[in-house]
Formats: C-alpha cells, sequence, structure tokens
C-alpha cells in the first residue's frame, strides 16, 4: 500500500474524528454549564499529544498538522504514531459518546 493511499484514508478517518469532536466538544460544554465536566485535559501527558486541551477539537487539530509534516517528509514511526493517536482520539469519542446514551 502506498504513502498516498495511507495519507487519503487517515484523511478521512481524521475528518470523522473532526466531525465528531465538534459534537462531543459542544456536550463537554453543557456538561460544563450544568457544573460537570471538571478536568483539566482530555489526555494525559504520556499520550503523546503536545496539545493539552480539555477539548477534543485541538488534538484532532494537532493530528492534522502532524499529518501535513509526515506528508513533507514521510516517516514510519510518525505514521505509526498518528495512527495510535487517531485511534485513541476517536476511541474517547466513541466511550464519551456510549456514557451518554
Amino acid at each position: 500500500m502506498s504513502y498516498q493511499t495511507i495519507i487519503e484514508q487517515y484523511r478521512t478517518s481524521l475528518q470523522t474524528a473532526y466531525r465528531q469532536a465538534l459534537d462531543a466538544d459542544m456536550l463537554l460544554d453543557e456538561l460544563q454549564k450544568k457544573g460537570q465536566g471538571k478536568f483539566a485535559a482530555i489526555f494525559r501527558a504520556d499520550a503523546g499529544f503536545t496539545c493539552d486541551a480539555n477539548r477534543f477539537v485541538p488534538y484532532v487539530q494537532e493530528l492534522g498538522e502532524q499529518l501535513q509534516a509526515f506528508e513533507a517528509e514521510p516517516d514510519p514511526a510518525l505514521l505509526a504514531t498518528l495512527v495510535k493517536q487517531l485511534e485513541l482520539v476517536l476511541s474517547t469519542l466513541n466511550q464519551l459518546r456510549q456514557s451518554i446514551k
């Protein structure tokens, strides 16, 4: 499989994550207005993200920036990290959705 195919698949998954992150962030805003959802960051420092946010969109944006860096200079190690981080974002978004049902 070529890097171009991988990049296209990753970009599609990233777009899905972005749409879900927007919805999740609105939900977190509502919870915070109700006095719930008091936390400093979505992910722990050891998750590998450079940002430290209490909403999902900054993490998805960071993944988009890292994808651009990968496109400019493909690195298998960076690709592995990107895939793990996107999987973490998507699974955490899914867990959030499941917890509010």
